[in-house]
């Protein structure tokens, strides 16, 4: 391979934002934010909208519920008020 021109391959753990699953993995991507993991280190936290844990494909159902609407789903998730 060519040096120089690769991105730098870390751990980081990713969080569902839906359910707060957590796993450990392998990535490229970086972030500020930071989570103790349960080995003790420190690893970046980078937060996904869904996950296996939270998908219906791989759970077969859904696990939480849309009683909202997508406005009000979003304008509930990044904090604005009506």
């Amino acid at each position: 391979m060519k040096q120089g021109i690769h991105p730098d391959y870390h751990k980081v753990v990713f969080m569902d934002s839906a359910t707060g699953y957590k796993f450990l993995s392998g990535s490229t991507k970086t972030t500020e934010e930071t989570i103790e993991w349960e080995d003790g280190n420190t690893y970046p936290l980078i937060r996904v909208e869904i996950s296996s844990d939270s998908h219906p494909f791989y759970t077969g159902k859904q696990k939480f519920t849309q009683a909202d609407g997508r406005v009000d789903r979003f304008n509930k998730k990044y904090g604005f008020t009506n």
